[in-house]
């Protein structure tokens, strides 16, 4: 059966839909827009999953949600074994570390900025922190990529896919300038035939 990929545009499920092409599977897209104003997700969302949460994806009768959970049975289901590190090695730990940091410590910061933009003069005290710790972040990532713009092993993996979307908010944050390697993955990602298919497909995607 084809997966259905319920999408918010401008979200971390533009990898999901990466990832998909990628490995070649069949599915069809559930179209989100964020609120002009707001910049939040529409209340239809709701209708999928209880917290309004993209991504979401529908397989055979299967919901999945969370990204690293989606890009892991995604590999495991449909013909991404090359992406996955094999259990056992040394790959394979850091790959569950870059999945976890992806969604974890780096969205802290990220999220914190978010949401105190809003605040203005009343988050004057948080901000220096929150911005030390976004450059901190940034920074620990561009420090681990490797040389030829990997996370884990020398070739592209699901640790890859669950980092663009990181790698993307600090070419966007400006911090591209002194993260060239991370400056160069987004590139690299972005020139890739499967990430142009994925971004025609689902829609304007930031400032791609």
């Amino acid at each position: 059966m084809t997966i259905t990929v319920h999408h918010l545009n401008n979200s971390r499920s533009q990898r999901i839909l990466w990832l998909l092409e990628e490995l070649g599977a069949d599915y069809e897209i559930e179209h989100y827009q964020r609120d002009a104003e707001t910049n939040l997700a529409p209340p239809e969302l709701k209708n999928a999953h209880p917290l309004g949460k993209s991504p979401l994806i529908m397989d055979n009768g299967m919901r999945v949600a969370e990204s690293g959970a989606i890009i892991q049975y995604l590999c495991e289901r449909h013909g991404g074994d090359s992406w996955l590190p094999a259990a056992g090695t040394e790959d394979h730990v850091r790959h569950l570390e870059w999945m976890q940091f992806g969604e974890s410590s780096f969205f802290v910061p990220v999220m914190l900025k978010l949401y105190t933009a809003r605040l203005g003069e009343a988050a004057a005290l948080l901000a220096p922190r929150i911005d030390e710790q976004l450059q901190a972040h940034v920074e620990f990532a561009e420090n681990a990529i490797s040389d030829d713009l990997h996370f884990v092993g020398n070739d592209w993996s699901a640790a890859d896919v669950m980092m663009s979307f990181p790698a993307e908010i600090a070419v966007m944050q400006g911090y591209a300038p002194k993260t060239p390697k991370l400056a160069r993955f987004v590139e690299a990602i972005h020139s890739r035939p499967a990430w142009k298919r994925a971004r025609e497909r689902g829609g304007p995607y930031f400032v791609w």
